[in-house]
């Protein structure tokens, strides 16, 4: 039986793509376990999905994995979140640096605790050379906090006369987000079969193409990826237009 993975046309990668990590809760409840247990099972997903995005020679990979709205959760559960966040820092730099790929970090990086913050630039630092897969984690994010500094900047600019008022565009605007650097997911990917964004990346998804899928997190395998990638490889991005006026000269 042909393999998903055959079925993918590597000259029709999406060059970035954006995962909400979601139903680490669900699948523990299946199990009769507390939500820890979830995240702790989600951390093989997640070198799944790097693994599996690095290896078809994806440019970009974004994952959702603590939104500003999770610090309104019970403080065990946040407390457990970070320490498996920093253990997981702590045993995964070796492979990031090992297997040629960069990590950035968007989010609110002042609301996290100074010692995750510590570990995050120094793996940052020492990963940013690296030239394959960028890994993009999104931790204390949510899309509105995110537009809604990136306003504030710009009226500081403006303000301060670095730029005039009416020169704010689309494209000028973008420069203000954290993901300045980054170009627009191509395909956005949910596990657990919810089918909402969830306060994530609105500005930069406006025209990605979503794949919607009932796998909880911690089952999500590059078995996975590579479906997500073939039924995106199947349509027809339009970007507000018609077929008709994508194929006109």
């Amino acid at each position: 039986m042909t393999e998903m993975k055959d079925k993918i046309d590597k000259n029709k990668l999406p060059g970035h793509i954006a995962i909400i990590m979601d139903g680490n809760g669900r699948w523990a409840k299946e199990r009769g376990s507390h939500r820890i247990f979830g995240h702790q099972n989600g951390i093989t997903a997640v070198k799944q999905a790097v693994e599996g995005a690095g290896e078809l020679g994806v440019k970009y990979l974004t994952l959702y994995a603590f939104s500003k709205e999770n610090w309104c959760r019970p403080q065990e559960e946040i407390d457990a979140l970070l320490d498996l966040m920093v253990s997981s820092i702590n045993s995964e730099t070796k492979a990031l640096i090992e297997n040629n790929v960069r990590l950035l970090v968007i989010g609110d990086m002042d609301s996290l605790p100074p010692a995750i913050v510590d570990k995050l630039i120094d793996v940052i630092d020492r990963t940013k050379g690296n030239t394959g897969l960028t890994l993009i984690v999104a931790l204390s994010y949510s899309a509105r906090w995110e537009i809604a500094r990136a306003a504030r900047l710009i009226a500081d600019d403006v303000r301060s006369g670095k730029i005039a008022g009416e020169d704010i565009d689309e494209e000028k605007f973008a420069h203000y987000l954290a993901t300045a650097d980054v170009p627009d997911p191509e395909l956005l990917i949910r596990t657990s079969g919810e089918y909402r964004l969830s306060n994530f990346m609105l500005w930069q998804l406006a025209y990605t193409e979503m794949y919607f899928t009932p796998t909880l997190w911690p089952d999500f395998r590059k078995e996975h990826l590579h479906r997500a990638i073939v039924d995106f490889q199947k349509r027809e991005r339009r970007f507000g237009k018609t077929s008709e006026q994508l194929n006109c000269d």
